[in-house]
């Protein structure tokens, strides 16, 4: 819940100053539901990508407050974050909930960002892995090859997400290696090609290191987002 339009608008405008920035990378930005018309005028024709925060789980009705998957298409949205720990923490979304959201999503031609991590209590009791492996089970439950292969994941550490601590990348990968295990049990094919992007205090000095790891495809930036030029030094690490 950052960004005004003029902050937004400011943001892009940096980021877009860089003309090389989508160059060698795939970029996507993910500004609040009120930015996204002004984001995406913005960005058009420049190669970057709009993404949407989250996206209601019914297609259109009495639901006041929500934003349907179709009114993002109709504003030039192509992404959805989806299952951010923080609408799991704040809000208490079930992976359920996540589920018949990423699969309206794909219904409906949009690329779901589907987000799964565990919380520091979690990790110090040793569940890292039971929770991930319930999370993804859960979240794409009914999941084919074609949905995977249509999907994006991200792991998001609870603990180091806004905090500045940052899982190692030995930390990151053994938990990446470990999700990507996971979605074999849907498709071999498709698991090997699903990016999994790791988010969790990414910044311009720890990007370069965490993005050798095998199976880290990405990151998933926050904090380190709202500053043009810290972004873009994370995408020129990549």
């Amino acid at each position: 819940m950052n960004g005004t339009l003029p902050e937004t608008e400011k943001l892009l405008a940096g980021l877009l100053a860089d003309k090389s920035i989508a160059a060698k990378s795939q970029v996507v930005v993910c500004p609040p539901y009120p930015s996204l018309a002004l984001a995406a005028k913005m960005l058009n024709g420049s190669g970057i990508g709009l993404g949407a925060q989250d996206m209601s789980a019914y297609e259109k009705g009495a639901y006041t407050g929500e934003v349907s998957g179709a009114m993002l298409l109709t504003v030039g949205v192509h992404f959805v974050i989806l299952g951010h720990s923080e609408r799991r923490q704040y809000h208490a979304e079930p992976s359920a909930l996540v589920n018949a959201k990423a699969k309206l999503a794909l219904k409906l031609g949009l690329t779901p960002i589907i987000c799964i991590g565990e919380t520091l209590a979690e990790r110090e009791s040793g569940q890292t892995e039971s929770v991930l492996g319930t999370q993804v089970a859960q979240s794409l439950f009914g999941f084919t090859g074609n949905d995977l292969n249509r999907s994006v994941i991200a792991y998001e550490p609870v603990w180091a997400i806004g905090t500045g601590r940052t899982a190692t990348p030995q930390m990151a990968q053994d938990a990446h290696a470990f999700v990507r295990g996971q979605l074999k049990a849907i498709d071999a094919n498709a698991a090997e090609k699903t990016p999994i992007l790791y988010g969790g205090s990414v910044k311009a000095d720890n990007s370069a290191a965490l993005m050798k790891e095998p199976d880290i495809d990405g990151a998933l930036v926050g904090g380190a987002s709202l500053v043009a030029e810290e972004f873009l030094k994370i995408v020129h690490s990549v």
